[in-house]
């Protein structure tokens, strides 16, 4: 039942059979119905979200109301707005189920005292962080430098089978690009 979660843990850290148990045990698991908002602009950040099922988007709404897809975490992905979250300032960022998702949560309080309990999932959260920036720098690397077809080239080898599960417009958004101009690229590339 716990299994996925518990590979992610063994991505970056070791834990005991015991140490295992009691980390579950900080985590809630909960299902989140497509369309669903875990958070939304203005709100402060109050989990991080292990995606056990289903995809979430996390988006910018400009001014204008167009959403600007920042990221997608379907399945063994985490999503926060990480600012948000440990500083406890509103978000500037909204996350929202793309599909029914079931999730996995943990709130600050709660993380702080498995860092206490388990010293080394500060390490794993720290890798996490890494890790995230590290796709946050290419994102915006890949925003100002390549072409959309490279961009969507990226997409799709970062999250295979994504594109089939979710609506071309999100795609566009994510890439920077209009949904009609995503069509034609596809067609004339035969991606």
């Amino acid at each position: 039942m716990h299994q996925l979660i518990l590979n992610n843990f063994a991505m970056h850290i070791a834990l005991a059979p015991l140490e295992q148990e009691q980390a579950l045990a900080f985590f809630r698991l909960k299902e989140i119905k497509k369309r669903i908002w875990l958070l939304h602009a203005g709100e402060t950040d109050r989990h991080i979200y292990f995606v056990k099922r289903g995809c979430l988007r996390m988006f910018y709404t400009d001014k204008t109301g167009e959403d600007h897809i920042i990221g997608f975490y379907p399945e063994n992905w985490w999503a926060c707005d990480i600012v948000s979250f440990f500083n406890a300032k509103p978000a500037v960022n909204s996350i929202q189920a793309l599909e029914d998702s079931e999730v996995y949560y943990i709130s600050l309080q709660q993380l702080e005292k498995l860092f206490e309990i388990i010293p080394k999932f500060e390490r794993f959260f720290r890798i996490l962080n890494q890790n995230g920036f590290e796709l946050d720098q290419r994102r915006i690397t890949s925003q100002l430098y390549k072409t959309a077809e490279e961009r969507y080239l990226e997409f799709r080898k970062r999250h295979p089978g994504l594109e089939q599960r979710i609506a071309q417009k999100h795609i566009a958004s994510y890439l920077g690009i209009t949904p009609a101009f995503l069509s034609m690229m596809r067609k004339e590339s035969g991606l």
